[in-house]
């Protein structure tokens, strides 16, 4: 991705990327993609868009990462990166869910049986419940005071950069 967006800046082609690195065409496809690309690649890479080797390296490192499921490793760009997460946060809200039904309703028949006169378990209903409506919006990013926009401007002020 850095790749591109450095050739794209100096108004290159991937042919005349190629030419000017010695790289292959194919190749700059795919380290554009996402691909790992190898340690000499980088190297006339960098010396191409006159920039420091490490950098490089720590830019296409960052902007990809990997996951082990059963033993193979993919790579994941950072929006599936956000789907994934919410995903989880999503199951975590079901199970959440389901556990505050689970144990309530639990409780009310503890309570119907220990002490029917004063039905206690209303009360952990409503503490409960307002846990669980303030997870749903955090998961639904109905009121998301504290989200990825504002983590984003945060971290842009903090390096004194404008979005």
């Amino acid at each position: 991705m850095i790749i591109r967006k450095l050739r794209l800046q100096r108004g290159w082609s991937q042919e005349q990327l190629s030419q000017l690195s010695g790289i292959s065409t194919r190749t700059i496809q795919r380290i554009e993609r996402g691909q790992k690309a190898s340690a000499e690649s980088l190297k006339s890479l960098a010396a191409v868009f006159e920039t420091n080797f490490s950098e490089l390296q720590q830019e296409l490192e960052m902007n990809t990462q990997t996951v082990d499921t059963n033993n193979n490793t993919a790579k994941i760009t950072d929006e599936e990166g956000r789907a994934i997460e919410y995903v989880r946060d999503l199951k975590g809200f079901y199970s959440h869910l389901i556990k505050y039904i689970l144990v309530v309703g639990f409780l009310f028949v503890i309570n119907y049986v220990t002490s029917p006169n004063y039905i206690w378990a209303w009360w952990v209903l409503l503490g409960w419940g307002l846990g669980i409506a303030s997870h749903a919006l955090s998961v639904f990013e109905i009121f998301s005071f504290f989200g990825p926009d504002w983590e984003k401007k945060k971290i842009e002020k903090r390096l004194g950069r404008k979005l």
